[in-house]
C-alpha cells in the first residue's frame, strides 16, 4: 500500500523522500555532504531539473543547506530547532462574528507606510513586474485611447477570461472562458460566491485558523461561522466537518486548499478528493480560495479541489492582486452551477471590473511573461521564508512554534502561552 502511495508522488518528491529517509535513519548525518546535482542525476537516472526540485524541497523542509562553492550538506533538522503549531480543537457550535473594530486597526496599520507591514499577505513592491505591466498599459492606451472611457461586459473581457481558462488546465480542472466571471479582487469573488449560496443567519464552515477577511465577509452578511480544526499539514478535519454539517445544517464551506493562509500547507490530492466527496454527499457548496496556488515553492502547480468536482458545487475563486499586481484589483470566480446567480450579483455589486488592468494582465500572460515572472517570485519567497524562519528560531522566545509553508506569503507563528498576542500587537 505504501509503495502505491509512493508511486503517485511526483518524481522529484520520490527522490527527495529517499534522501530524507537516509537522514532520518542516520545513514546521512548532520554535516555530511550529499551527492552533487550531477552525481545524483547519474545515480537516479533523472534530469537535472528533477534533482534541483528535490534539493529545493529538502532545503525548504529544513533537511539540507547549500554552502557556497561547496554543495549541499545535511543540517540540524528544523523540527529539532522549533516545533510546528499544534493541531487544536475548535468551537463546535455556530458563532456570530465580531471582528470589525480590530480589523479596522489592523488595516490602518497595514496602510501606514512608516511601518513594515508584517500583517499583510503581500510581497515587497520590487518583486512585482511593475514596469512591464505599465509598459503594456501604455501600449494599449496609445493604440486605442477609448479603452479608458468604456464600461465592458459584466462577466469581464474575453481576452482575460480566455487566458484564465488556459491556465485552468494546470489547475487540473479545464473550463471555458464562458464559465469565468472577472471580479474586483478575490474579496469580491469570495463575497459573490457566499452570497450566491447562503443567506443571513446561515451557518458557514470555516477552517481554524483562517484568513481574517473570510470572517469579515461572513460577519457583513449576517451569517454565523462554525470552526473546523485544521492541521498545519493535512488540512481540515473531515470528521469534524461532517459532524458539523449533520448537527448544524451547514450551508457552505470555505477552504484554502493550496498554500493555505495562514498555515501554508498544500492539501494532498487525495484529501482534496475526499473533501469534495464529502461536500457533494451532503450537497454543501465549497468556496475554494486558490489565490496563492501559482506560487507553490516547488514550482509545480498543485491541482485545486475544483479538479475533483463533478457536480458544480465548488466555486473556485482566485486573483492576480496578490501574485502579480495588487493595485489592479483583478480577481475571478468559476462558480460552477451558480454561474447565473453570481453574474447577476456581480452586476448589482459593481456592474463590471476595470478594463485596462484586464487587458494588461491578459497580454502579460499570453506573451509568456507570467510564467517567467512566477519562477523568480517563487524562488524569492522561498528564500525569504527560510530567512524569516531562521531569524525566528534565533530571536523569538523558547516555546515558539512556526509553520512549514509550501508556498504563498504567510508564515504562521505561535507564541508561548504566557504571551498575549493581542497585547503584543
Amino acid at each position: 500500500m505504501k509503495e502505491m502511495r509512493q508511486s503517485r508522488l511526483p518524481l522529484y518528491l520520490r527522490v527527495a523522500r529517499q534522501i530524507e529517509g537516509q537522514i532520518r535513519k542516520g545513514a546521512l548525518r548532520v554535516g555530511d555532504k550529499i551527492p552533487s546535482i550531477r552525481g545524483l542525476k547519474r545515480q537516479q537516472g533523472v534530469s537535472v531539473s528533477t534533482v534541483l526540485q528535490a534539493y529545493f524541497w529538502l532545503e525548504n523542509q529544513g533537511w539540507i543547506e547549500p554552502r557556497p562553492q561547496s554543495g549541499f550538506y545535511v543540517r540540524v533538522p528544523f523540527a529539532q530547532l522549533v516545533p510546528e503549531p499544534d493541531f487544536q480543537s475548535s468551537r463546535s457550535v455556530p458563532t456570530e462574528i465580531g471582528v470589525g473594530d480590530l480589523l479596522k486597526e489592523v488595516m490602518y496599520s497595514i496602510g501606514d507606510h512608516t511601518l513594515v507591514p508584517l500583517g499583510a499577505a503581500s510581497a515587497c513592491p520590487s518583486l512585482y513586474p511593475n514596469r512591464k505591466l505599465n509598459r503594456i498599459i501604455h501600449e494599449i492606451t496609445r493604440e486605442n485611447p477609448a479603452h479608458s472611457s468604456r464600461c465592458d461586459f459584466t462577466m469581464g473581457l474575453t481576452p482575460l477570461r480566455r487566458q484564465i481558462a488556459r491556465l485552468s488546465i494546470g489547475h487540473g480542472c479545464a473550463f471555458s472562458p464562458n464559465e469565468v466571471v472577472i471580479t474586483c479582487g478575490a474579496m469580491e469573488a469570495l463575497n459573490l460566491g457566499l452570497r450566491a449560496v447562503a443567506r443571513a443567519g446561515d451557518v458557514i464552515a470555516i477552517e481554524s485558523p483562517t484568513y481574517f477577511a473570510i470572517l469579515q465577509i461572513i460577519e457583513s452578511l449576517g451569517m454565523k461561522a462554525i470552526e473546523i480544526p485544521t492541521h498545519p499539514r493535512s488540512g481540515m478535519d473531515l470528521n469534524a466537518l461532517e459532524s458539523a454539517i449533520r448537527k448544524h445544517r451547514v450551508r457552505a464551506c470555505f477552504s484554502v486548499t493550496n498554500c493555505h493562509n495562514p498555515l501554508g500547507f498544500i492539501l494532498d490530492e487525495r484529501d482534496k478528493k475526499d473533501l469534495v466527496g464529502l461536500i457533494t454527499k451532503h450537497n454543501v457548496p465549497l468556496i475554494e480560495d486558490d489565490i496563492y496556488g501559482d506560487i507553490a515553492f516547488n514550482g509545480i502547480r498543485p491541482k485545486t479541489a475544483k479538479a475533483f468536482d463533478t457536480e458544480g458545487l465548488v466555486l473556485l475563486c482566485s486573483s492576480f492582486s496578490k501574485v502579480l499586481a495588487p493595485g489592479f484589483r483583478i480577481g475571478w470566480i468559476q462558480p460552477g452551477r451558480f454561474l447565473d446567480t453570481v453574474t447577476r450579483l456581480k452586476f448589482i455589486s459593481s456592474i463590471s471590473s476595470p478594463s485596462l488592468p484586464q487587458l494588461a494582465i491578459a497580454e502579460f500572460i499570453q506573451s509568456g511573461g507570467y510564467d517567467r515572472y512566477l519562477r523568480g517570485l517563487r524562488r524569492s519567497l522561498a528564500n525569504q521564508v527560510q530567512l524569516y524562519s531562521q531569524g525566528i528560531v534565533q530571536y523569538f522566545p523558547e516555546g515558539t512554534k512556526i509553520s512549514r509553508p509550501a508556498g504563498g506569503y504567510v508564515l504562521w507563528v505561535e507564541l508561548p502561552e504566557t504571551i498575549d498576542a493581542l497585547k503584543l500587537y
